[in-house]
């Protein structure tokens, strides 16, 4: 064969090579990956989340979930890589060795004689005058007649014999595996392959580069938008009442996108007519608050009616296009709802904080759009300070059912949470009508909603007491119960389209103040990942403080032990303000569920800093009562916001409910409440 074709031949070979050499080890990982998942279902089971079809394994959910791009590329590429073994295969049997022995079907050093018996026999079989096949014809001319007169000759045998080849030593060759087409190239053709190969190789990779680029410059790595950030941050107010919170977060860059259809117009204002009792509008003025509505932006206009429809379970009114807008909306919410948490903790205050407020807001915003709960029903109401909507978030509850079990004096969600499962299912069956299989379903939902438990601790390591200016490490441990066993679970919410995780934010505030001295994003998901960061932290700690390997070891152990038992560790460092007694308050926030937030007060004493450097005092002096600390935090509220109270607005139930919890120490506090969940433990400084 020609040097030209043996090259061309170790092409697809060379081909082959390169894609197995990543493919292989990455089809194995994932393979592992994959057979090691968890099959415990993580969702809720009640007949709502079944009937929604969210989380239903039906046959084309199971190709849909396997019809991911980076799955069907995987395919792609082994289905490529058998097509090259195959050809690979094929071109194999056409490309062999000049051999003249084996083709006159001779023992190598045959003889004379020998080799013109076989000759004679292979011309009777192939030869034009005996065998008028042409692929006969060109056998007998290009192999046997070849072999023939190699070994015939004595010059072409000895060399043969010697080097392998008839015509004697061979020079070193050299060959590129490249296909043949690419090697005979002459004028036109020559240019064309030039043109192309710059094309593919240099000009396509440019330009995909320079696509990505253009449209990653305009995406955080939350993949929202820059612009979207921008605003959030402009408009974001510290004393952003919880229902104003809407107004900033459509102002979202992704929302103004969405197109405004002419078509949309008469269903948008049939939709209106259906929520106008969601929106804040001064009834005393309806007309010109209408027309001050229409007058905004269009796009603000449509998404906040999408959001409210949502909310007020009305889409059942939209139009298919409107649908495919309404899904786009909510598909959206929850990366944009944590931004838009993030730009309201975000440093704002010459001494490192953010606002307490507009955080608590928008994560009561999440709970209800997750929920698909009305923000109105949050409006304290019947003694809670909660309202109705907790009870909104449980299958087949509505307002009338509400109303009835309050007769019972039920009127809160933790009055109900905290009765035993019998004595439910008989305010439920015999007060509110429910049938078995729903009292089942309020069951299967209530041990899902989680209940948490803080202890926090916030101290000057390697001192006794806190002074001014010092730098303060805060330490809790979050831990996570449900009835039901699990730790990392999907919230019961059948009327959001799509997967939602449980995620929590750890605030350390001051609610009289409005400031967030401390936040942190807790998830339990990531068992591991929380095994990895709380062993780090607990390491560097004890370190830090001179302890022993032992004494290291064990304390490793235990926070392990806590983690895989439901417990995050959440660990951060500020600086130590002004001296002052400081009431501070732990929020757990869950913005999947409502009624599941947990607080813990803390007190913390900063001593003045002496000019020696020691410390004066003693940390274990108490500072103001907790009680006189929320009566203050209860006149600032009432003082400076007018607006509908949120779920931490205090009332008396709520400061004697904070009497109840425990004792709290001069910077160590110990609270148990109703739930929340985290995974990703760390630490933020601010």
């Amino acid at each position: 064969m020609a040097v030209s074709e043996e090259n061309s031949a170790l092409f697809p070979i060379f081909i082959l090579t390169i894609m197995a050499l990543p493919l292989v080890p990455y089809t194995i990982i994932k393979l592992c990956r994959a057979a090691s998942k968890k099959t415990k279902s993580i969702h809720c089971q009640c007949s709502v989340c079944f009937r929604s079809g969210k989380y239903r394994k039906s046959i084309f959910k199971r190709i849909s979930n396997f019809s991911t791009y980076s799955n069907l590329t995987l395919v792609l590429l082994w289905f490529v890589m058998a097509v090259l073994v195959y050809y690979i295969k094929h071109i194999s049997r056409e490309i062999e060795v000049f051999e003249p022995f084996s083709i006159l079907g001779l023992e190598s050093g045959a003889s004379d004689s020998e080799i013109k018996k076989a000759y004679r026999r292979l011309s009777i079989q192939y030869h034009p005058d005996k065998n008028p096949d042409p692929e006969a014809h060109n056998y007998f001319v290009e192999y046997v007649s070849k072999a023939y007169q190699a070994l015939t000759d004595p010059i072409s045998r000895e060399n043969f014999e010697k080097y392998g080849h008839p015509d004697g030593r061979q020079g070193l060759q050299m060959g590129i595996a490249l296909p043949q087409f690419l090697l005979n190239i002459d004028g036109a053709s020559g240019g064309i392959l030039l043109l192309g190969i710059v094309g593919v190789c240099i000009l396509l990779p440019l330009m995909m580069a320079v696509i990505y680029l253009s449209r990653s410059s305009k995406y955080t790595g939350n993949y929202v938008m820059h612009q979207t950030l921008s605003a959030y941050y402009y408009f974001m107010k510290p004393s952003l009442a919880p229902s104003k919170v809407m107004d900033v977060f459509i102002k979202a860059a992704e929302y103004m996108e969405i197109p405004v259809r002419r078509s949309d117009g008469e269903p948008l204002q049939k939709l209106f007519l259906l929520v106008r009792s969601e929106l804040n509008l001064d009834l005393k003025n309806i007309k010109q608050e209408q027309a001050k509505f229409w007058k905004q932006h269009p796009a603000l206009v449509k998404t906040e009616l999408l959001i409210q429809a949502h909310l007020t379970h009305e889409s059942a009114a939209l139009t298919p296009a409107l649908l495919r807008d309404f899904r786009r909306v909510l598909e959206l919410a929850p990366r944009l709802l944590e931004e838009l948490m993030k730009m309201a903790i975000i440093t704002r205050t010459p001494q490192g904080h953010g606002w307490l407020r507009p955080a608590i807001g928008t994560v009561e915003l999440s709970q209800c759009i997750i929920q698909a709960v009305p923000l109105s029903a949050r409006k304290a109401a019947g003694g809670s300070s909660e309202g109705i909507a907790p009870f909104l978030q449980l299958p087949h509850f509505r307002e009338a059912i509400v109303k009835k079990i309050a007769r019972k004096k039920v009127r809160t969600f933790q009055e109900l949470r905290d009765m035993t499962s019998q004595e439910r299912v008989e305010l439920l069956t015999q007060v509110a009508g429910f049938s078995a299989a729903e009292s089942q379903d309020v069951e299967m939902v209530l041990e899902m909603m989680p209940s948490i438990t803080i202890d926090i601790t916030c101290e000057t390591e390697g001192e006794e007491g806190i002074q001014e200016g010092d730098i303060v490490t805060m330490h809790a441990w979050i831990t996570l119960k449900r009835e039901n066993g699990l730790i990392g679970a999907l919230p019961h919410a059948p009327d959001f389209p799509f997967h939602k995780e449980e995620n929590f934010w750890l605030l350390l505030a001051d609610s009289v103040s409005n400031e967030v001295w401390m936040s942190q994003k807790v998830n339990f998901m990531d068992e591991a990942a929380a095994i990895t960061a709380a062993s780090k932290a607990i390491q560097e700690a004890k370190e830090g403080s001179g302890a022993s390997l032992k004494e290291i070891n064990a304390a490793v152990k235990e926070a392990i032990e806590k983690v895989k038992n439901g417990s995050r560790l959440v660990m951060g460092k500020f600086q130590a303000p002004a001296e002052g007694n400081y009431n501070l308050t732990s929020f757990c926030l869950c913005d999947s569920w409502i009624g599941c937030d947990q607080k813990t007060s803390l007190k913390v004493k900063v001593l003045k800093r002496s000019r020696a450097g020691t410390r004066s005092g003693a940390m274990a002096e108490e500072g103001p009562s907790v009680e006189d600390g929320i009566e203050e935090e209860e006149e600032e509220e009432e003082d400076g916001y007018d607006d509908y109270e949120s779920e931490y607005s205090e009332d008396d139930e709520d400061i004697k409910d904070t009497e109840s919890k425990g004792a709290v120490a001069n910077g160590v506090a110990h609270g148990e409440g109703s739930g929340s969940s985290s995974d990703a433990s760390g630490s933020e400084e601010e």
